[in-house]
């Protein structure tokens, strides 16, 4: 993610709150995978579907591991996606994840973490949700 301006990460973040127009502002100004992201972490499976099809897999990797999905999380790991899998662990509110992203100045992906968690923790849990 660290290779998006700071404008479209903002935009990313502020897809979560409530009547947000961020999401429709992604997909106007080319970034389909990560309006696609914000939709499957909302629960839409077939945005979900749309990013392994597009095969933007550490993206749907990071939407199971913030849904605490094991193996997703393990897959960022393998992967070599330690970002992703700090603002997922972030979202979780782990601690040394949290820590990790402020010393080595990741506070735009503490803010996503915070809006992600913010719109989490308004919603009803769907354990219909599909599994990475």
């Amino acid at each position: 993610m660290e290779q998006y301006p700071l404008k479209v990460l903002v935009a990313f973040a502020e897809s979560f709150s409530e009547r947000s127009k961020f999401h429709d502002w992604l997909l106007k100004h080319g970034y389909p995978e990560l309006a696609a992201l914000s939709s499957a972490i909302r629960g839409s499976e077939p945005a979900f579907v749309w990013l392994m099809k597009n095969q933007y897999y550490h993206y749907a990797a990071l939407d199971g591991a913030i849904d605490k999905q094991l193996k997703a999380r393990v897959w960022l790991s393998r992967h070599e996606y330690p970002l992703l899998g700090a603002l997922a662990d972030a979202v979780n509110e782990n601690k040394q994840a949290i820590a990790w992203l402020d010393a080595n100045g990741f506070q735009v992906m503490l803010f996503i973490a915070q809006k992600i968690r913010t719109f989490r923790d308004s919603q009803v849990f769907d354990y219909h949700k599909m599994h990475f």
